[in-house]
C-alpha cells in the first residue's frame, strides 16, 4: 500500500501515547474506552471514528475487532499490567495492547 497518510491520520499519530491501566482505569469506570484488536492498526481505526466512517466502524464492531471495553478484558489489563498505546477520539479513548518484541 503506497498510499501517503492523511493529515488527519498524521495527527492522530502524533497525538497516540503510551499509557498504563493505572492511568485509564478512571476511563474505563465511564465506559469511554474502545478496545481495538491488535491485528488492526490503531490510528487507522481512530481515524475511522473520527471521520465517522460508520459501515466501517460497523463492520469492526461486528467482527469484535474494535469493542467497548468489557468488565473481563479490564481485569485480565488490571491483572497484566500490559504496556498499552491509546489516542483521544473524543467521547472515546482507543487503546490497544503494544506488541512484544
Amino acid at each position: 500500500m503506497n498510499q501517503e497518510p492523511s493529515t488527519l491520520y498524521a495527527k492522530l499519530l502524533g497525538e497516540t501515547a503510551s499509557i498504563t491501566w493505572k492511568e485509564l482505569e478512571p476511563f474505563f469506570a465511564k465506559g469511554a474506552l474502545l478496545w481495538v484488536d491488535a491485528g488492526l492498526d490503531l490510528i487507522a481505526a481512530a481515524e475511522a471514528v473520527a471521520t465517522d466512517e460508520g459501515e466501517k466502524v460497523a463492520s469492526w464492531l461486528a467482527a469484535d475487532k474494535v469493542a467497548k471495553l468489557s468488565e473481563t478484558r479490564a481485569l485480565d489489563l488490571f491483572e497484566r499490567d500490559p504496556q498499552l498505546w491509546a489516542v483521544v477520539v473524543s467521547p472515546w479513548i482507543l487503546i490497544q495492547e503494544r506488541a512484544t518484541s
